[in-house]
Formats: C-alpha cells, sequence, structure tokens
C-alpha cells in the first residue's frame, strides 16, 4: 500500500496556474504545519472533490492549526466551533427566535452558516449533537421546523477527533462517517521534524515581535470552483472505475478475495466509498499534473477513503488487526489492471 502524498515536484512548475495557486498554497501550510504533509495534502484533495475530512490524533499534533491555516487562506467565512457534552443541536444550526415588537418568530441563523466550518473534537459532542450536521454536510442545507435554509456552495467541514479511547468522548455515528470523505489519521513527528517544529516556533516569535508574519496566499473561491471543475474532467480509464468498484465490493464480499478478509471484516463500505476513491484519485492526479489517473492515484488516496468505512470484526479487534492493516491486505489481493 502506498501512503505517501508528498509529490508536489511537478506542481511547482506552473505558477500562473490554478494548480500553481493551490500548490503555493499547499506549500504556504506546509510552512507552518511540520512533518503532516500527508494531511496537507489530503485536505487540499478534500478541497478539490467538495468533500469533508474528519482529522484524527492525539492532542497536540496541529489538527487544529492545519485546519484553521487553511480556512484563513481561502476566501470566505470561516466558524471554529468547539465541540462540548453540554451543546445543543440549535447550537449549531440556529433557531427561531420570537420578535415581540413585530410580533412573529425570526430564525436566526448558527455558525453553520459559514463557508469553512472547524468542528473541533467534534467526539466530545453526544451523537443528538453530531447528527444536526448530518443534513448540512450531504445536502448543504438545514431544516429548522417547516423551513429550509440553504448552505453556501463552498461549505467544507473540517472535524478533529481525539482517538476514541481517551476519557469524555463518544462514537460517532456510522450514517455521520460515513459523510466525510476522507479519514486522516495524524501521527507524532519524528526526531528531526520535532527539531524542525522548534526551530519554527522560535522563528514565529520573532516575526511575531518584530510584525514581519508572511502571509498565507489567498485563493477565491472562482479559482476553487474552476479547479474543480478541471479536476472532474481528469480522464479515468474505465478498468481503473472497475478496480475501484472491486476495492470496495472486496470490503462487502471479502471471501471472494481471501480468507484472512473473511475473518477480519464485518460490514463493508457504501457506494460513497467507491464515489469517494473515483474523485479523489482524480484531484490527486490534478494535483501532481498528470493528465489521467493510474493505479497509483487510486492506492494513494484508498486508506484514508476506507478507514472509517469497514467495520472490523470481533476476532480482528482481539487479534489487535487493524483496520490500516486491513486496508493494505485489500490492496494486495485485489488485482490491479
Amino acid at each position: 500500500m502506498v501512503s505517501d502524498m508528498t509529490s508536489t515536484q511537478n506542481v511547482a512548475k506552473l505558477p500562473d496556474t490554478k494548480v500553481g495557486r493551490l500548490s503555493d498554497l499547499q506549500k504556504a501550510v506546509e510552512t507552518r504545519i511540520i512533518g503532516q504533509q500527508e494531511l496537507i495534502r489530503s485536505m487540499m484533495i478534500c478541497l478539490l472533490c467538495d468533500g469533508h475530512m474528519l482529522i484524527e490524533g492525539m492532542p497536540g499534533l496541529a489538527k487544529t492549526t492545519a485546519a484553521k491555516t487553511l480556512a484563513a487562506a481561502l476566501e470566505g467565512d470561516f466558524m471554529r466551533i468547539q465541540f462540548t457534552p453540554d451543546l445543543l443541536p440549535s447550537d449549531l444550526v440556529g433557531t427561531d427566535i420570537y420578535l415581540q415588537e413585530k410580533g412573529v418568530f425570526e430564525f436566526r441563523k448558527g455558525p453553520l452558516f459559514n463557508n469553512i466550518i472547524l468542528a473541533d473534537e467534534i467526539n466530545r459532542a453526544p451523537a443528538k449533537v453530531q447528527s444536526a450536521l448530518l443534513e448540512a454536510m450531504e445536502e448543504k442545507q438545514v431544516s429548522v421546523g417547516h423551513e429550509t435554509y440553504k448552505l453556501p456552495e463552498l461549505y467544507m467541514v473540517l472535524a478533529t477527533q481525539n482517538p476514541i479511547e481517551q476519557e469524555g468522548t463518544y462514537n460517532l455515528p456510522e450514517a455521520q462517517l460515513d459523510r466525510f470523505l476522507m479519514h486522516v489519521v495524524v501521527r507524532y513527528p519524528n526526531h528531526d521534524e520535532e527539531m524542525k517544529i522548534l526551530q519554527l516556533d522560535e522563528g514565529l516569535e520573532k516575526k511575531k515581535a518584530e510584525h514581519k508574519e508572511t502571509p498565507v496566499p489567498a485563493i477565491h473561491q472562482a479559482d476553487v470552483f474552476a479547479a474543480r471543475r478541471e479536476a472532474a474532467s481528469i480522464y479515468m480509464d474505465d478498468k481503473l472505475r472497475h478496480y475501484a468498484v472491486s476495492l470496495v465490493s472486496a470490503t462487502r464480499e471479502p471471501g471472494k478475495y481471501s480468507d484472512k478478509l473473511a475473518n477480519w471484516l464485518q460490514f463493508g463500505a457504501s457506494p460513497r466509498a467507491t464515489l469517494g476513491i473515483v474523485r479523489a484519485a482524480r484531484a490527486l492526479a490534478w494535483l501532481q499534473v498528470d493528465s489521467y489517473v493510474s493505479p497509483h492515484h487510486i492506492q494513494q488516496v484508498a486508506p484514508n477513503i476506507l478507514r472509517h468505512r469497514i467495520i472490523p470484526t470481533f476476532e480482528a479487534e482481539a487479534e489487535g488487526v487493524t483496520r490500516d492493516r486491513i486496508i493494505q491486505h485489500l490492496l494486495e489481493v485485489v488485482a490491479v489492471p
């Protein structure tokens, strides 16, 4: 399984194109977030695919910082929502307020009515709060009473969560998980990367003192929409479409591919996974300035798209078989065209 998603060699040669502008944005975020190239690249893919992203990792691994840095560069409104156990659905969606002087109810929009939403520590709120995001993420609208309100055309939810084993967290419902295009796991930096983090922190403090912070390059919404159209038009052979379908089908009928998969997988991925793999593979090919999709692109994006959509068996959990290991074996047993 290929998981390195950091190649930007060709992208850097096109500074005047939409690819170049998004590449500049990616590089700007990478200068602020050390050692999380896959996270940053996945955020760019989700932006191109009009998808949402779930970021999981231990506290202090720059999950929130990465999301805020990306949002700061995009034209539009940004809102950070801190999820807590006492949060209510109306705190996200909004509510009808009675105006006594007019004698009517008026809808006051909640924080979901922004372009970029950072749902910080989403698994610290119970399921009834998380379910308030279902309609917003899938249909870009919210319903309150008998009325339905449209959300912005550029709409992206970046949710962070601590591992489920942490104190005071709730499992996200399966319907909620399936609406995230990608689930990225953020890992600890290595020794060299942590040394760079120290140097970056010292440099930022110096720039703040001198009022010389480098701004993140701005990306207009029109550029994002145009880039999405270009990415969606990247050529993809029918054989690769069959390959994407086979990968997802193997999670539902694992016995046809491997006895190990049959023992490890209880439930497979939905058709959203197939759509996600195809769209994300095209977006990755576009970011890497490739004119067509190859099996390599599919193998790169598949883990982050399947990770939260498969359910291991009790036997797999008892043996310590992780979802990443299951996906790696899946990529090994499904024939590559």
